[in-house]
């Protein structure tokens, strides 16, 4: 099983398919490799390298009590693309995954990536603050943090159904089979609850939106129009312009879920954009 160890001792597990020109792909918040069912056989079968980090507390990867905050996280992504010696690197970032990569390239600079793909991104900040008044009251915050807490499976649960389907949406009606609604809500149950609570956190609280201001890479921005979890306007639209030059693609209708709902068409979107 392939692993590499960070600065704090703690061992992650990755996947690395294919060869050629390297696309990292990062996970939404309490996912882990396995989400890229659709994408990263599909890229990797195009010619590309798929490289796929499970974070520290989830998947295969070791579960420390400490390093879930971005700059932790950052540092974690550095640590791959040097143990696998890169470059020319796309990242692409799901939801908190876009945090993540939006810091590491604050953090550590562009020298070894040439592209960024934010994908139902959280960026730039979530929370509801007095320069940032259409955010997310905190309330939500704890609300989430105790539910998670007393019956993280019922959240999981629950979160699958605005996840795939919307904020109208009922597990009758969702567009995936119970199975594969079933598979992933099981994946974001495999992680530390530690680590799934901490991660709720830093999703909620961190600002990126001068991380964004840094960003230097051509940056392709993908999201979903009706995303009750990272709204369009507080999310997509704000990283758009705080990006300049950052081209925005917009799923009409679409939830949070697009790599499932929508698998062909981001599949056709990042190969595009990972080959310019």
């Amino acid at each position: 099983m392939p692993l590499f160890t960070v600065k704090d001792g703690t061992q992650l597990h990755y996947e690395d398919w294919g060869t050629g020109r390297p696309v990292i792909l990062l996970t939404s918040a309490t996912m882990n490799s396995r989400m890229w069912e659709f994408q990263a056989p599909y890229l990797a079968g195009q010619g590309l390298r798929c490289i796929l980090p499970d974070r520290r507390g989830f998947g295969r990867s070791e579960r420390p009590w400490d390093g879930y905050d971005y700059d932790t996280l950052a540092d974690d992504l550095a640590a791959l693309i040097d143990h696998l010696a890169l470059s020319d690197v796309t990242l692409v970032g799901y939801a908190m995954g876009g945090g993540e990569a939006v810091r590491y390239l604050a953090r550590h600079g562009s020298q070894q990536v040439a592209r960024l793909a934010l994908v139902c991104s959280t960026t730039p900040y979530l929370l509801r603050a007095p320069d940032n008044p259409d955010g997310i009251e905190a309330a939500v915050l704890e609300e989430a943090v105790a539910a998670i807490t007393a019956d993280r499976a019922a959240y999981m649960a629950q979160c699958a159904v605005l996840f795939f389907g919307g904020s109208q949406a009922t597990p009758d009606s969702l567009p995936l089979s119970p199975q594969l609604v079933d598979f992933m809500t099981r994946q974001a149950l495999d992680g530390s609850l530690r680590a799934t609570v901490e991660i709720t956190r830093t999703l909620f609280t961190e600002d990126l939106r001068a991380d964004l201001c840094a960003v230097d890479v051509p940056t392709l921005i993908v999201h979903g129009e009706a995303d009750p979890t990272a709204p369009l306007e507080l999310c997509a639209h704000r990283s758009a312009c705080l990006i300049p030059g950052s081209r925005t693609v917009v799923y009409e209708g679409a939830a949070h879920g697009l790599f499932a709902t929508h698998a062909d068409r981001l599949n056709t979107e990042l190969l595009q954009f990972a080959t310019q």
